[in-house]
């Protein structure tokens, strides 16, 4: 059983707040690339074309089933925020359209009808004129009181610049609106992800606008260049690289992380710099790979095959640096063999991708401490005597 929303919530108004981002989106990709978009400017939201023709639109997100009538007063508000502007540029020099975008249907037999797209822009004025006459709402007067200094080919003018958007995609229905209409040529498996991504990085650009931090206008070859840039990331040789400059949340203590692959490292007395970037490698590289498992996007088996590949090339270039050991095996000659393996797997190890395009390098150099962390037992080490030593703590611990 549905629980019915309490009469103080805000949920209506919540939706119609990140319908305008979403909105904003969608045309802006379906528009042409040299269209740049403001929000909250002269109207919800501004479209600006090349050649300096803005289009002024307002948008509503009604309840599901709602019907656009002709003396509803969201229309009304509308026009009087068009007519105040059209009014202070220029009135017919003015360079401006004006559009709502409604998740609303026009009503049965409503006359607004001649405002769709495609109605009769010729009977407008008329129309416009004979509904306001009916109505006594405050909305409509105050239309009246703005038209009042128009002449009657300047209110012929300003009406035919307006065109309803009925039945325009709720504020749930864009995410799939996008998919379906620009990311077809996406894999389909990715498209979600890169949705997901195109999208966060949208409402970062938007609230940048808002808050007034970015003042220029998004343009739409912006938008399709971060497009092209996301989808890149999900090309069947590639894999989204979202984990770079990230850190694990808390203080990172060194001395006392008892992880395998810390433990390894200390083992070897390296730096506690070095140590702390093979922990932040270990977390980006594990993040990573989680982010990976949850779109979707790794083959069956591809991550064993890709570890099983490391792990070989690591017991390759071990057998060549530990065979130069002497006889001695002192603990000082161990160490320094086990930080040249290690510096081998920091720093030249570049090449070993999961896939050709993956170049990030904390894929390869986390994916090592993530095998040198393995439980029971690591797959990689670095100290040729490490293993002898866990073998006998484990023995201990039994």
């Amino acid at each position: 059983m549905t629980e019915a929303k309490s009469i103080f919530s805000a949920a209506e108004s919540g939706l119609g707040f990140l319908y305008q981002p979403r909105l904003a989106l969608l045309k802006i990709l379906s528009l042409p690339e040299s269209v740049s978009l403001h929000i909250e400017k002269s109207d919800d939201l501004e479209f600006d074309d090349a050649g300096g023709r803005k289009s002024l639109a307002s948008l509503k997100h009604k309840a599901a089933g709602d019907r656009l009538t002709d003396l509803d007063t969201d229309f009304w508000k509308s026009v009087r925020v068009w007519l105040t502007y059209y009014r202070d540029n220029g009135r017919i020099a003015c360079n401006a359209d004006f559009v709502l975008f409604t998740t609303a249907t026009l009503g049965d037999g409503t006359e607004l009808v001649v405002f769709s797209e495609g109605g009769e822009a010729a009977k407008r004025g008329a129309t416009a004129a004979t509904l306001l006459s009916r109505s006594q709402s405050q909305a409509a007067e105050k239309v009246w009181t703005l038209l009042e200094p128009l002449s009657d080919l300047e209110r012929e003018d300003f009406y035919r610049r307006i065109t309803i958007f009925d039945g325009s995609p709720r504020v749930e229905q864009i995410p799939q609106a996008v998919l379906d209409q620009h990311l077809r040529t996406v894999r389909r498996e990715a498209r979600q992800a890169l949705f997901e991504r195109l999208e966060g990085w949208w409402t970062d650009l938007m609230i940048k606008l808002l808050s007034g931090e970015r003042t220029a206008a998004v343009g739409g070859q912006e938008v399709s260049d971060k497009l092209s840039a996301i989808a890149e990331e999900y090309r069947s040789d590639n894999l989204p690289i979202t984990f770079r400059n990230r850190l694990p949340d808390g203080e990172i203590d060194v001395a006392n992380d008892t992880r395998l692959f810390v433990e390894q490292l200390r083992d070897l007395d390296l730096s506690t710099n070095r140590i702390q970037h093979a922990i932040i490698d270990y977390y980006r590289a594990f993040e990573q790979r989680s982010s990976w498992a949850r779109e979707s996007l790794l083959i069956s088996g591809e991550m064993e095959e890709y570890e099983d590949r490391l792990v070989e090339e690591w017991s390759r270039y071990r057998d060549i640096v530990f065979e130069a050991l002497p006889d001695t095996r002192e603990e000082a000659a161990l160490k320094a063999a086990g930080r040249e393996l290690y510096k081998w797997a920091e720093l030249e190890t570049g090449e070993l991708r999961i896939r050709e395009r993956v170049t990030e390098a904390y894929v390869v150099r986390g994916a090592f401490q993530i095998l040198a962390n393995a439980r029971p037992t690591p797959r990689v080490h670095w100290n040729p005597d490490f293993m002898r030593r866990l073998g006998e703590l484990l023995e201990v611990a039994a």
